[in-house]
């Protein structure tokens, strides 16, 4: 009896040791990868720093043959571009950390102000696409790998690699031609119609996010126009991704039917349907959730194009507009800014896969 108990009371303090040791494995990986972060903003954003130098001083990429040898020299010495690169470097890399990424050549704007005018529109954009990747890769996944072998996987599969290897503004110009001019059931481009425009102009304290800002507005109206606007947008560039996750899905969940613990349920008479839904759904989102920091990245990538094709005035549709302009200063700012969020973005994926997947070490 008395050993009994002291084995058990010998035990309670192993299993919160244990505890314990998890615990502060667990903040140790936190921390590990959150400290990651900054050299890796630092890497990226050095490397876009030093590539938009290859073509020499940003006024003169922007203006030269604008202005008088006289007068651009002027504007190079006013800004400091005729100074040793490291210098530039260090002042740059120190305006970066402390959240000031200069101003822009071709409009004269401070490049922060254009990151949280047009930022806002980005992250609406990925937002709805992200969404458009769930409801379309996740279930059909799920239909492919319970007909395995068979036609509808068959289809699936075709449709998957047809998503993710379509070029985005060809499908983007694709649902324009269909929906937009053939049908006329949506709108072609804009993030929303003039008049739903005005009336946000108006809001005391709007966030450009039009979803949230037409939601404040009151008006139904509105809120539709903004929604249908964003629809072709956000499935050109959802299909992208749902393409990924589609196949992810597929994968694993017929990996997850092959296990022996759902054999043994399947020998108990459990139906497939049923096998499908309690045993291999939830394991097979646990790669699509380890997979969605590069596919932030994937979506900000196609983001330039989406938005150019459908004059979503974001980040992307910008920076091809600097990119004209030769504005690398502006350019340099939007890059830095995207780096920062795939960063981030990683940093919470990672985390939280850490926290849903047993298998993850750390």
């Amino acid at each position: 009896m008395t050993s009994t108990t002291t084995a058990a009371t010998g035990a309670d303090p192993a299993r919160k040791r244990s505890k314990r040791s998890s615990g502060g494995s667990l903040g140790r990986y936190i921390i590990i990868r959150a400290l990651l972060i900054i050299p890796t903003v630092f890497i990226l954003v050095s490397v876009v720093f030093l590539i938009m130098r290859t073509t020499g001083d940003p006024i003169t990429a922007a203006l030269g043959g604008q202005l008088p040898p006289d007068q651009l020299a002027e504007r190079i010495h006013a800004a400091g571009f005729d100074r040793p690169l490291i210098v530039q470097y260090l002042e740059y890399m120190g305006g970066v950390f402390t959240g000031d990424f200069g101003m822009t050549i071709s409009d004269n704007r401070p490049v922060t102000e254009v990151l949280f005018t047009y930022g806002s529109a980005t992250f609406e954009l990925a937002f709805y696409a992200l969404i458009v990747a769930f409801v379309v890769g996740i279930p059909f996944g799920l239909i492919a790998a319970y007909f395995r072998d068979k036609g509808q996987d068959a289809f699936l599969r075709v449709f998957a690699i047809l998503c993710y290897a379509t070029p985005v503004f060809f499908s983007g110009l694709l649902l324009k031609l269909v929906f937009a001019v053939w049908l006329k059931w949506l709108p072609v481009a804009g993030r929303a119609s003039t008049g739903a425009t005005i009336e946000m102009e108006f809001l005391p304290n709007k966030t450009g996010f039009y979803t949230i800002d037409a939601i404040m507005t009151g008006d139904p109206a509105v809120l539709g126009d903004v929604l249908a606007h964003a629809v072709l947008p956000a499935i050109a560039l959802g299909l992208l991704t749902a393409g990924v996750f589609l196949r992810l899905v597929r994968t694993n969940v017929i990996g997850t039917l092959g296990t022996d613990y759902v054999d043994a349920a399947r020998s108990r008479g459990v139906a497939e349907s049923r096998l499908l839904r309690k045993h291999a759904y939830r394991p097979a989102l646990i790669p699509i959730i380890t997979v969605i920091g590069l596919q932030i990245a994937v979506l900000l990538g196609g983001a330039v194009l989406t938005e150019t094709t459908f004059e979503w005035k974001g980040l992307g549709f910008q920076l091809v507009e600097y990119i004209q302009a030769r504005d690398f200063v502006a350019v340099q700012g939007i890059v830095a800014l995207l780096a920062v969020i795939v960063a981030l973005t990683n940093f919470i994926v990672d985390i939280i896969a850490a926290l849903i997947d047993p298998r993850v070490r750390y």
